[in-house]
């Protein structure tokens, strides 16, 4: 990493390996290749990210939290939080377009808040991910194989969908819950050995649109399952008792856009009244304490709860098929990223009832997962490990009588963000699936 100061003369110095200093025929190469993807992305109305860099930022004081949430408040809709200022236990991500660099290390600097450089420029991974995934559309094509290591979009996911459903037709079914706000369908896939409105367990992926280790996760814990069905006898034991409903991509028209048009959109693609900025975010909106701490009621800033609970027809339609069906005793979000399993509630720091069992499950689920690579992650309440945050999925179904509710943030801490490189879908799969077999197993062996 790379630290920054201003020398006496009040100019800029880098310092650190990834310091450029001269601009060699290299420099102005690359200047040429972004020029000219300036000039593509254009024409497809595509965002570009070049020069922006994400920024870690560790707060050291309660008033050094106060300033950042200032400039947080006062720079809503301009500037991104990855990781928001909360606490000086945990770090803050943000990522600062390259407009905005200048000013927002100099506030930092001025107030002597510490930073490193976690990514120089953002639009160089965001161009390299998009070059492997279209390498390796290429190969899928040609071998007409699916590869759960890779990013996929939308329809190359909803068209393996069927292909799985089409292997496995006595085990799953793909049931449309509903239409997105942009029409697109939404699609649940629901494991079951048979029987009508059986105990089940939900598991959605994707709800937050750049977050796409998760909707990768999801895929292949799909794929996992069906997999597995009949080999592995504690999960043959539980789909012959239960049911497994997965909704793989949550917020369909934000996963679009994000391989359309903004590679960073987070929230749904709703019209705001009043307003020229869109979308709402999906994980504020639910009827648990809306409109509280950690939800905005700006329309342009990232955490925009919307205008009312439930607003977001994405929102609305698992809540009614959740409703409708009345028998789930599990409901399990997979978001990323900071590597963290939680539990209710969100937007109160009060104790849940369950507090101490769903804090023993939490801590054994991740005791599983660690064991395979070492991953580490920390459990608690959402509000006491990373953010107060208002009108949450999990804390929406724990408030309905679904005890066993818990929210993942997947890979990593922060290196890549949301830019999790592809090799690591797999090995986060494969950790995160033994924690949750073993919160399902849970789930089965203590029925309430």
């Amino acid at each position: 990493m790379r630290t920054e100061q201003l020398t006496p003369h009040g100019f800029k110095r880098l310092r650190g390996a990834g310091a450029r200093l001269t601009r060699g025929p290299r420099t102005l190469k690359m200047r040429g290749l972004w020029m000219l993807l300036a000039l593509v992305a254009a024409a497809k109305a595509e965002k570009l990210f070049i020069g922006d860099e994400v920024l870690r930022v560790n707060l050291q004081s309660e008033e050094q939290i106060q300033l950042l949430q200032n400039l947080e408040t006062e720079q809503e809709g301009e500037l991104d939080f990855w990781l928001h200022p909360v606490s000086t236990e945990l770090p803050v991500d943000l990522r600062v377009p390259r407009s905005s660099l200048s000013s927002v290390k100099e506030y930092l600097l001025a107030h002597g808040i510490p930073f490193t450089v976690m990514i120089q420029n953002l639009q160089e991974l965001l161009d390299e991910e998009k070059a492997e995934m279209d390498q390796n559309q290429m190969r899928e094509l040609s071998s007409r194989s699916f590869n759960f290591g890779a990013y996929h979009r939308l329809e190359t996911i909803y068209s393996w969908m069927d292909t799985l459903v089409s292997q496995h037709p006595n085990l799953i079914t793909k049931e449309e819950i509903g239409r997105s706000y942009e029409n697109r369908p939404m699609y649940v896939l629901k494991f079951s050995t048979g029987g009508f409105k059986r105990p089940a367990i939900w598991i959605d992926t994707g709800i937050h649109a750049r977050e796409w280790v998760s909707q990768a996760t999801g895929v292949w814990t799909a794929n996992k399952i069906a997999s597995d069905y009949g080999s592995d006898a504690s999960l043959t034991s539980l789909l012959d008792t239960m049911d497994i409903y997965m909704l793989l991509l949550t917020n369909p028209d934000g996963y679009a856009y994000t391989h359309s048009n903004n590679r960073m959109w987070r929230k749904t693609r709703s019209m705001a009244s009043g307003s020229s900025c869109r979308g709402v975010d999906p994980n504020r909106n639910w009827d648990a304490g809306f409109g509280g701490p950690g939800a905005s009621r700006n329309p342009c800033s990232d955490s925009y709860h919307g205008p009312s609970a439930h607003s977001e027809v994405e929102v609305k339609n698992v809540v009614n098929l959740i409703k409708n069906h009345g028998n789930f005793k599990s409901f399990i979000s997979v978001h990323a990223y900071s590597q963290l399993l939680m539990y209710p509630y969100g937007y109160s720091c009060i104790d849940v009832p369950h507090q101490p069992e769903l804090d023993a499950v939490g801590r054994a689920a991740v005791q599983k997962l660690t064991s395979l690579y070492g991953t580490r992650y920390k459990v608690g309440s959402i509000c006491k490990i990373i953010y107060q945050a208002s009108g949450g999925s999990i804390d929406w179904s724990y408030n309905l009588g679904i005890k066993y509710s818990y929210a993942f943030e997947l890979r990593d801490t922060g290196r890549y963000g949301f830019i999790l490189p592809a090799n690591q879908i797999i090995p986060t799969a494969t950790e995160t699936w033994l924690a949750l077999k073993h919160i399902m197993e849970y789930v089965r062996d203590h029925p309430y």
